[in-house]
């Protein structure tokens, strides 16, 4: 049994952040929640798919994985394969509350070290290039760990002292009447730690903006839309911590002969009227080359072709398209004389026909006209 788009479980598109993957957990968990539907098995069974979804979706590590291989990302014996005690019904809705508001409205808690933003960087591809993978070599801006202070932002042998306003817990606790609120101290941004001999290359920031050449190996059959993963090449964190990750964004060019649906690929082939009506054959096309089609006779314009395994090799199943040629009957211009007085001949040949058995499509159209006009006059 086919297992359904998890995007399309939650009702999200595929570029969908994970606000909006929270958000749209929330609301069908708490629609579909055990708890709300007590003996419905048909909602029991959709809130696993959307918990599963939602696990799924919500880590980028998985998700990098899924958009790229589809659900046999997890097939069993891989290391993502099993899922099955996320899904206990004993989840309740402190749960789902708990987990989905706190990141979405974000929580008060602050860290002294936080992890680097995740940067995206947009490439274009020939077609040729996303069919058959390649090697490329970007250039990418981003902050970087200073060298000189290792990231610290402290002048090198120089500690950072505890903050005085807070006393270290980057927190300060304002009371307004019977309450009391927190907030982040102004003094330390949270930090809990004050520089007093900042690093002269990064002036206590403990980053430095710079470029890095970073090279990437673009797998064969990537289309428009999929992403890659880099990790750990994206910005560098706040006082030395983890970097975020590299996002690469494919864009394939519209190819001047081919157009790729799936992985399938599609192209448009003139052929001449005396071919179209003798038959014989013609080359056509591949991105491995030429090679022969055979057009039978009688051939109507638009009939489409299917040649097996000509296509694209699928990143997520491995299975290759195939190559649909439509055929378009051209017609002639520019003709001699000669041309035009043999046409003519043809042409008068056809219309002497009585019973109109080279035409069927004209006839069956033109008696098709005739009954609707008698039927209006009726």
């Amino acid at each position: 049994m086919t297992k359904q788009d998890y995007y399309q479980i939650l009702g999200i598109s595929k570029s969908a952040n994970d606000r909006e993957i929270k958000k749209s957990y929330k609301r069908l968990a708490i629609k579909y929640h055990p708890d709300r539907n007590q003996g419905d098995k048909n909602a029991e069974k959709k809130f696993k798919e959307i918990k599963e979804a939602y696990e799924i979706l919500i880590n980028p590590e998985k998700r990098t994985a899924y958009d790229q291989y589809g659900h046999s990302a997890f097939k069993q014996g891989n290391s993502n394969s099993s899922f099955e005690h996320h899904f206990g019904n004993s989840a309740d809705f402190n749960d789902i509350f708990g987990d989905v508001f706190g990141d979405i409205f974000g929580n008060h808690q602050t860290s002294r070290s936080r992890r680097g933003s995740d940067l995206q960087y947009n490439i274009e591809l020939e077609l040729e290039e996303a069919v058959r993978g390649i090697n490329k070599e970007i250039l990418i801006p981003k902050l970087q760990k200073c060298l000189a202070c290792h990231g610290s932002g402290s002048h090198l042998g120089k500690q950072p002292k505890k903050c005085y306003s807070c006393q270290g817990s980057g927190q300060i606790h304002i009371r307004q009447g019977f309450f009391s609120v927190q907030q982040t101290c102004s003094n330390c941004q949270g930090k809990g730690e004050v520089i007093t001999h900042p690093c002269m290359s990064c002036k206590g920031n403990g980053r430095v903006q710079s470029s890095k050449k970073i090279a990437i190996k673009i797998p064969a059959g990537i289309d428009t839309n999929d992403k890659i993963k880099l990790k750990n090449e994206g910005e560098a964190g706040k006082n030395g911590a983890a970097s975020g990750d590299l996002y690469i964004q494919i864009s394939v060019k519209k190819h001047h002969i081919f157009e790729r649906q799936e992985n399938n690929l599609y192209c448009e082939v003139p052929i001449n009227f005396s071919m179209a009506a003798l038959g014989g054959n013609i080359e056509v096309p591949t991105l491995d080359g030429k090679i022969k089609l055979k057009i039978p006779s009688e051939t109507q314009s638009g009939k489409l072709f299917r040649i097996k395994g000509r296509g694209v090799n699928s990143i997520r199943t491995r299975r290759v398209g195939d190559l649909l040629c439509r055929v378009i009957v051209e017609t002639p211009v520019k003709l001699n004389e000669k041309q035009k007085e043999l046409l003519r001949e043809l042409g008068n040949s056809l219309n002497q026909q009585k019973k109109v058995t080279n035409n069927p499509k004209s006839k069956r159209f033109f008696d098709g006209v005739k009954k609707f006009f008698d039927n209006l006059t009726k």
